[in-house]
């Protein structure tokens, strides 16, 4: 163990208790019944969900008492164990929602893939943070592609979607430390053309991206030379390749629950009893919280189990029901303030290895945040991943607690250069 006078951030650690507590008040009120009403009922989800936010307070204590040093210096082992867990969930996972991405152990169940994101921060920010790394040079750029994408494969290949989206979020760090904004006008373009691939036709697309091409050369070039028209082609070509390759992504790579969900966000199928369901119910249960809701244990849609999985992945309409407009609104400020608080922890870091570990933490929280809350409300597909520090899981809970409290051991002692 290290000793030294630390300078905790309490605030963010109020944020945190603040939102589990939060969290598990509604994962309480919404798996009520009158049968098991005591809070310590450890055979009910709020009971179990107590004992793992014991110890995730636990393992929060115990990273707090250890030296910074460890985190940096065990950053490659760590990413090296968790993805040694990835290989071997390929093999042992059990079935759960139609994904293989949980290990049991004699009735225990853990994800690995949770594990994977704070994993792979810490190898990224241990990469990223040498002396002799330079994020303009196309190797870095390779090795941190490469970090990133094989725990991403790993998940993937358990059909975990929603958990390897999140991996993206680690595009944000790497444009912070000097990646060009270039790289996010691809991914945002990228999304654009997969949605109108899938909704119109795609000679149209083509056309449409030939007269832009055009229209960059002839129009908005004030001087032309050979470079600019060959990279316009290429660009054009990896344009169409890409649109013309978006029904063999959507049709093999996607399960087909997901292909529905999409379908039915994009308009092209309506489907309130199956694909549609759950987004449905969700919003009937949100719409009919109103302005201050109905009150703690007053839900009747979530009460009544219109809504699958509503201590878990779609907790946030719970919320809506039983706290209105107004509960929603304070849960949104506090994971507002929460990211803030962590960006403004990052940029005062004297230490590369923490600010570039401490954007990967806000980065992570904000897609979680932003493709929960989004899917609840029908806004983005329903992919499933949890709500940070408030959804059900013990998994997820502890995870999420190593992630950020690793960082806030680090601001910790943020005039050490580690």
């Amino acid at each position: 163990m290290y000793q030294e006078k630390l300078k905790i951030d309490w605030i963010t650690i109020a944020l945190y208790a603040a939102i589990m507590i939060f969290g598990w008040m509604n994962i309480y009120s919404a798996c009520y019944e009158e049968s098991h009403a005591a809070i310590f009922d450890f055979s009910q989800f709020h009971g179990k969900q107590l004992i793992w936010m014991g110890l995730a307070l636990l393992t929060a204590a115990v990273i707090m008492l250890t030296e910074p040093r460890v985190f940096s210096n065990m950053s490659y082992p760590i990413y090296g164990i968790v993805l040694g867990l990835l290989v071997l969930t390929l093999f042992l996972a059990v079935t759960v929602n139609g994904g293989k991405s949980w290990i049991d152990l004699g009735g225990f169940r853990f994800q690995p893939s949770e594990f994977a994101k704070f994993a792979t921060a810490l190898a990224l920010a241990k990469y990223l943070s040498a002396i002799d790394i330079d994020l303009k040079d196309m190797r870095t750029k390779v090795i941190s592609l490469i970090l990133i994408a094989i725990p991403a494969v790993l998940v993937l290949l358990q059909h975990d979607t929603g958990s390897a989206l999140v991996f993206a979020s680690f595009i944000f760090p790497l444009y912070r430390e000097g990646v060009s904004g270039v790289v996010l006008v691809i991914g945002v373009a990228a999304i654009a053309l997969f949605i109108m691939a899938l909704l119109v036709n795609k000679y149209i697309i083509l056309g449409i991206l030939a007269l832009m091409a055009v229209g960059y050369l002839f129009v908005w070039l004030n001087k032309r030379s050979r470079k600019d028209y060959f990279r316009t082609l290429g660009i054009f070509a990896c344009c169409a390749l890409f649109v013309f390759s978006v029904d063999f992504v959507f049709n093999n790579v996607l399960e087909s629950h997901q292909r529905e969900r999409i379908d039915v966000l994009l308009g092209k199928t309506e489907d309130l009893q199956g694909s549609g369901y759950n987004v449905n119910q969700s919003k009937i249960a949100i719409g009919s919280g109103g302005i201050i809701g109905k009150g703690f244990l007053g839900g009747t849609v979530t009460k009544a189990n219109f809504v699958p999985e509503k201590h878990t992945d779609f907790i946030f309409c719970t919320v809506g029901e039983e706290w209105g407009f107004l509960g929603c609104t304070i849960l949104l400020i506090l994971y507002n303030l929460l990211l803030q608080r962590l960006i403004n922890m990052a940029e005062r870091q004297r230490s590369p290895f923490a600010r570039i570990y401490g954007y990967c933490v806000a980065s992570i929280l904000f897609i979680h945040l932003l493709v929960n809350v989004g899917m609840v409300i029908g806004l983005v597909p329903v992919i499933g991943i949890p709500l940070p520090f408030f959804s059900y899981g013990g998994s997820s809970l502890l995870a999420f607690t190593i992630l950020l409290f690793i960082f806030i051991r680090q601001d910790a002692s943020k005039n050490q250069l580690l």
